[in-house]
C-alpha cells in the first residue's frame, strides 16, 4: 500500500474518511468544522440520502454502484469498501484453527454476546467478538475456513483474507442496502440467511430504519412462549440458534469474490489513495 499519511505538518483543517456507511444527510452538519474533507470507499444508506454533496469535499471513490446511483456520482466512483485494503497490510499465513467462526454486528454483541458465545459452543463454532482488539479479530477471521457474518466488515476482512464467508440476519439493524452495496462492488450476490433473534436483543431501538422489516422480525419474538423461566428460555433460544447454524453450515455454499476481481479493486483503490497524496500534498498551505 503506497505511504499516503507519512508525517507532515498537522492539517487539522483536512479530514480523511476511507470507510463506513457515513455519506447522509446528517454528516454535513457532523464534520461542519472541517474546510476539505476526502472520502475513499465510504458508502451510503443510513438515515436520508445526501441531497447535494458540499463543494469542499472530493470523493474519489465509493464502497459500490448502489452508493454512487444514491449520490448521483458516475458508475466510475463505485470500487469497494476501503476494508479491503486490510488484504495489503494484514499477512494471513496461519493454519487454520477453526473449521468455522462466527462474527456478529458490534450492537448485537452489546447485548448477547453471552448467549452468542453459548450458542457457538454448542455447534462448536469459534466465537469472535468484534469488540476485540483489532490484531486479534484479524488473526482469528484468517484461522478460520469459514466465516458466519452478521457484520458486514467481517465479511469484508474475510474475503479479502480469503476466507469464505456466509451472511446472517438476526434483526432489522443489519441494512441490506449497504451489503447489497458492497457485494455488487465486488460482483456477488446478496443472499443472507435468516436466524431468530436472541432474547437479550432490545426488542425497539435506535437504528431500525425499516418499519415494515422491523415489525414483521419483532413480532415473532413479542408472541414467544413466556412461560419459562427466564434462564430455560435463554437456554433454549441458545440451543436453537446453534442448531440454525449449524445447518447452515452444513446446507448453504459460502461466498467469496473471485481473486481477479478482489485484485481490481485493491489496485483501484490505491490508485485513489496515490491521487489523494497527490492532491493532499499540494493543498499544504493556509486557506485565506
Amino acid at each position: 500500500m503506497p505511504d499516503c499519511f507519512s508525517p507532515q505538518a498537522p492539517d487539522d483543517n483536512h479530514m480523511f474518511i476511507g470507510t463506513g456507511t457515513l455519506l447522509n444527510s446528517r454528516l454535513p452538519q457532523r464534520i461542519q468544522a472541517a474546510k476539505r474533507v476526502s472520502f475513499i470507499g465510504t458508502g451510503a444508506g443510513y438515515e436520508q440520502p445526501l441531497q447535494q454533496i458540499p463543494k469542499h469535499w472530493h470523493i474519489y471513490c465509493v464502497r459500490g454502484p448502489m452508493s454512487a446511483q444514491q449520490l448521483n456520482l458516475p458508475a466510475s466512483k463505485a470500487v469497494a469498501d476501503g476494508g479491503i485494503l486490510v488484504n495489503r497490510i494484514f499477512t494471513n499465513t496461519q493454519p487454520k484453527h477453526y473449521s468455522a467462526s462466527f462474527i456478529p454486528h458490534i450492537h448485537h454483541a452489546n447485548y448477547a454476546a453471552d448467549l452468542w458465545q453459548s450458542a457457538c459452543n454448542t455447534a462448536n463454532i469459534h466465537y469472535i467478538d468484534p469488540r476485540w482488539p483489532v490484531e486479534t479479530v484479524l488473526t482469528d477471521v484468517g484461522q478460520s475456513q469459514l466465516l458466519l457474518a452478521e457484520a458486514m466488515h467481517g465479511a469484508i476482512v474475510a474475503d479479502a483474507l480469503r476466507v469464505p464467508w456466509i451472511p446472517l440476519v438476526t434483526s432489522p439493524r443489519i441494512l441490506s442496502f449497504k451489503w447489497q452495496d458492497w457485494c455488487q462492488s465486488v460482483e456477488l450476490t446478496y443472499q443472507p440467511q435468516f436466524v431468530p433473534p436472541l432474547p437479550t436483543y432490545p426488542r425497539w431501538g435506535r437504528g431500525l430504519r425499516s418499519g415494515i422489516a422491523a415489525s414483521q422480525h419483532w413480532l415473532s419474538a413479542l408472541q414467544q412462549n413466556t412461560s419459562n423461566t427466564i434462564q430455560q428460555t435463554l437456554q433454549i433460544r441458545a440451543n436453537l440458534t446453534s442448531r440454525r447454524l449449524n445447518n447452515i453450515i452444513s446446507t448453504v455454499k459460502p461466498n467469496l469474490s473471485h481473486p481477479n476481481v478482489l485484485s481490481t479493486r485493491l489496485d483501484q483503490l490505491e490508485n485513489h489513495l496515490e491521487a489523494f497524496k497527490l492532491r493532499h500534498s499540494q493543498e499544504q498551505k493556509p486557506i485565506s
